[in-house]
């Protein structure tokens, strides 16, 4: 790295470096010498109140690859000496240094299920370990369901990777019930690192051990959860890539991925990703792009699940809504948002009787009117103010029963 290339700033002890809530954050920082504290004003489950970082240390990685503002404020804790990394000069910085990709790929991993599971935590009120016996489970769901392929891919992959358990019979009980064989059939290959799904087929299931990573060449991929139900997390599409945390981290997958049409993908697995990430530096950046973006987008969950008042997280939730398509906030600023008020009510997770009655206050906001069963708002920087003046209401609540406590 060079001076030309990669500007080095300096910062003295006590001196802001970024502050939570800026806009328009452009850089991020790797730490040359001395140590910077890492903070939220209101830390969301899941996260320490702060953190220390050292040399070789990166922070304001998210705000800058995601293209949101601020989600940290970064102080000096002594004099420092910091290398600012431009977004666009982000390819360059893996090409001249591809583990500084991986260190940011693998941090971002964990963080991310991290984050995950205490939105599921906080949202289902239960918390299932990542292990792989639970696959039979899930067997039994979709037995249940009587959606026997998805059934006969859990138990086959529960046998392969517990071929010694208190459910092992069972499950081969129910393949032969099924006439399915007891083990998986490997996916059509079309050459290289490419692979063809058919429609409706299990390409990876929760609980299952992964050692690949996919890149959706064509077709779109189904994201599921089974908590008491199955949950639809996310439907991706032609260039999202997926299954990478259980590739970085060496865990189970933390969710279930399912075509949505013939698919085809670009499998990677441990043995050539970092081998790709030094001869693609455009991989990494997609990867660190996609990674960022969902870090954002489960803390913002997380800080609205943090929100008492029922209709602030309503605010909370269609000011994300904004956030997420990088809208400018500005006076006066309309937008009509794809939802209409059974799909608001559904996002923020409550039951329709309750959200009838919160969607009669919010319609009583006079910037929030039903416009062809959409809702429209007429000033979206007011929308974030109201959103803004709950989320702080809850902080300052749960900063008074911290003191209480810590009094008794």
């Amino acid at each position: 790295m060079t001076p030309i290339q990669f500007k080095v700033e300096n910062y003295l002890a006590n001196s802001f470096i970024i502050v939570e809530g800026k806009k328009n954050a452009n850089n991020f920082y790797i730490i040359r010498s001395g140590k910077v504290r890492v903070m939220k004003e209101n830390p969301v489950a899941g996260e320490d109140p702060f953190t220390i970082f050292g040399p070789g240390d990166f922070f304001g990685v998210v705000s800058c690859m995601s293209g949101h503002a601020r989600i940290e404020t970064a102080i000096a804790l002594e004099n420092v000496s910091l290398i600012s990394v431009d977004r666009e000069m982000f390819g360059v910085l893996i090409q001249k240094n591809p583990a500084v990709a991986m260190k940011i790929i693998r941090f971002f991993s964990r963080k991310l299920r991290e984050f995950d599971q205490a939105i599921t935590h906080l949202t289902f009120k239960n918390r299932v370990e990542e292990d792989p016996s639970h696959l039979f489970n899930i067997g039994e769901y979709y037995m249940k369901k009587r959606v026997f392929n998805y059934a006969v891919y859990a138990f086959q992959k529960f046998l392969k990777h517990c071929p010694k358990n208190e459910n092992t019979d069972t499950a081969i009980q129910r393949l032969k019930t099924l006439k399915a064989p007891l083990s998986v059939p490997e996916p059509q290959s079309t050459g290289n690192m490419n692979r063809a799904y058919r429609d409706n087929t299990m390409i990876f299931c929760e609980f299952e051990p992964g050692n690949e990573l996919f890149i959706i060449q064509s077709g779109k991929v189904k994201i599921t959860k089974i908590v008491n139900e199955e949950v639809l997390l996310a439907v991706l599409k032609q260039g999202d890539i997926f299954g990478e945390m259980a590739l970085l981290d060496n865990k189970p997958r933390s969710a279930s991925a399912i075509t949505f049409g013939d698919v085809e993908v670009l499998a990677i697995n441990k043995s050539n990703f970092e081998n790709m990430v030094q001869a693609q530096p455009q991989l990494a950046t997609r990867l660190i792009q996609i990674l960022s973006e969902r870090i954002w987008i489960a803390y913002r969950q997380l800080e609205n699940l943090m929100i008492r008042d029922h209709i602030g997280r309503i605010y909370d939730t269609l000011l994300i809504q904004i956030e997420k398509q990088k809208i400018k906030m500005a006076p006066k600023t309309t937008h009509k948002f794809d939802i209409g008020t059974k799909e608001l009510i559904n996002m923020v997770g409550l039951p329709p009787e309750k959200g009838d009655i919160m969607m009669v206050q919010l319609l009583e906001d006079k910037n929030i009117r039903l416009d062809e069963g959409k809702l429209f708002c007429s000033d979206i920087e007011e929308l974030e103010k109201s959103a803004l003046f709950f989320r702080k209401k809850s902080a300052m609540e749960r900063k008074r029963e911290i003191n209480k406590n810590k009094n008794i």
